[in-house]
């Protein structure tokens, strides 16, 4: 290193922008696991896990265990943040958003899409039967029905209720970490070390019809490099776009961070954003998981009450993440 590297990366060092050699990737520390493994947001990631593991215990590709693992909330009518039964928007309408990306970088999406139980799936049928990468709306619904897909009222007798109960007051507020669940994330590392990762949601309840957030965004609500890791997210998707999230995990993993590490300083970033704007953080919840290509994972949020699920060679469990406001 000359010395004017050596100043400028000093400098750079005072500032505490110094990206870390890509050589600490190897010595970064982690919860490791040898072999395959799936992690998945909320509750409810417990027993999409199973679905997943089936695939990967045989020796499937981790693109197909994703799909499959969140498939099962979106065709729960329980789920009232994913899928079938997923809460209405403002105007009574489900509006289902997902996107899903393989280990070679393929990535498919939709956006405001009506009337189909697995968007999950759409979106792979984006990905790998059209040149495009997202399809929103209308043109959606058109491409899925051409898919074979079958048209269906989403909107169950439960979230209809609760609509008709919010039009008396029509009251906006999201609620944090509202009944332990939101959007389903799900990455996955094969028995080949390959990585997957697939996100789906019903978005915000009572949105403005048309409100996108990150859970179909590449980049921002899901990420993967096979290369280095994968990682999804979960919460108001509005602050993780601000700070293109996922993304960010996955280029701090590059730069030597363990999994949780990374999660961290991607809430740490939001967390700036929020004080920068003015805006409280009491009232928004961010979560982020991630696992590296070394068999590393972790997680972390916000705030108290995000818990993700682990599921690995030795089991299945539910971990509540660390979080920042204490």
């Amino acid at each position: 290193m000359n010395r004017r590297t050596f100043f400028k990366w000093q400098a750079l060092a005072a500032a505490g922008l110094a990206i870390k050699p890509f050589a600490a990737f190897a010595t970064a520390p982690s919860d490791k696991t040898n072999g395959a493994l799936v992690l998945s947001t909320w509750n409810f990631g417990l027993e999409a896990n199973k679905v997943a593991w089936k695939i990967l215990d045989v020796g499937g590709r981790a693109l197909d265990a994703v799909e499959q693992g969140v498939r099962l909330c979106e065709d729960d009518p329980n789920e009232r943040s994913v899928g079938y039964g997923g809460r209405p928007d403002r105007d009574g309408r489900v509006t289902l958003d997902a996107c899903i990306m393989d280990e070679m970088a393929n990535i498919g999406s939709v956006a405001c899409l009506e009337h189909i139980k697995n968007p999950i799936s759409v979106a792979r049928a984006v990905m790998e039967k059209t040149p495009h990468v997202m399809l929103v709306g209308e043109g959606a619904l058109q491409f899925a029905l051409a898919q074979g897909f079958k048209r269906e009222n989403l909107l169950v007798p439960d979230s209809e209720k609760e609509w008709q109960e919010w039009l008396k007051t029509s009251e906006y507020k999201p609620i944090v970490n509202i009944e332990n669940h939101d959007t389903i994330g799900m990455i996955a590392l094969d028995k080949a070390g390959n990585l997957s990762g697939a996100c789906t949601t019903s978005g915000m309840a009572y949105k403005m019809h048309g409100r996108v957030g990150d859970s179909p965004i590449i980049g921002a609500g899901l990420f993967v490099d096979n290369e280095i890791g994968a990682a999804t997210a979960t919460g108001h998707g509005e602050e993780v776009i601000r700070v293109a999230g996922c993304h960010l995990v996955v280029e701090l993993m590059r730069q030597g961070r363990s999994a949780e590490e990374a999660c961290r300083e991607a809430v740490l970033r939001v967390v700036a954003a929020q004080k920068r704007r003015n805006k409280a953080m009491d009232a928004i919840q961010i979560g982020f998981i991630a696992i590296r290509k070394d068999g590393g994972y972790g997680g972390y949020c916000l705030q108290k009450g995000f818990s993700y699920a682990v599921h690995n060679a030795e089991n299945n469990r539910l971990i509540p993440a660390d979080y920042y406001l204490k």
